[in-house]
């Protein structure tokens, strides 16, 4: 397949670009691809690729220089492009004006709804329901019971019964146990 570029060279990039169910492919050849700002040797990120290509290196050093940081880590927007990770939980705030349109872009919200199964409507998610340990049961017939469901491969009922252990331990007197 030709470089769809210079239609001269054997294309050996190849990108697929999703965007609101279209799919764009591009095929390139290394040559096309480095001069459109694509490392073809080093790691691409997928901060990369959503904020832009090469963009924090075309910058330069000056433009790092004068760039705001998170008050906390120090952390600046183009050292989360580097990394594809925030330094600290307040990065969240001090980034927000970058983060949310890559967040609308690849959730095509700004607010998480969650899944539900397929064809059940307005169902709620269950809560923690029986996690409590009954009245004068000890901690030694849960555990019993635990390592019992375990070796059954009963996995639901263990990790209940893990909770359940949990809780016992956390309500005893002096608090948790490790």
């Amino acid at each position: 397949m030709l470089c769809e570029s210079c239609q001269q060279r054997e294309a050996t990039v190849h990108l697929t670009q999703v965007v609101d169910d279209s799919v764009k492919k591009v095929h390139l050849c290394e040559e096309c691809a480095a001069q459109k700002g694509l490392d073809v040797h080093g790691p691409v990120s997928i901060t990369d690729l959503l904020m832009g290509l090469g963009k924090a290196a075309e910058a330069g050093p000056e433009a790092v220089a004068g760039e705001r940081s998170c008050p906390r880590c120090h952390m600046r927007p183009s050292d989360f492009k580097k990394t594809g990770r925030l330094g600290c939980p307040d990065c969240y705030e001090s980034f927000t004006a970058e983060l949310m349109p890559l967040i609308k872009g690849m959730h095509r919200s700004e607010q998480h709804t969650g899944k539900t199964p397929g064809g059940v409507e307005g169902v709620e998610p269950a809560a923690d329901e029986g996690v409590e340990p009954a009245a004068g049961e000890s901690l030694e017939t849960l555990q019993r019971e635990l390592e019992k469901a375990v070796a059954g491969e009963k996995y639901e009922e263990a990790a209940q019964l893990r909770d359940r252990i949990q809780a016992a331990r956390s309500a005893a007197p002096g608090g948790p146990v490790s």
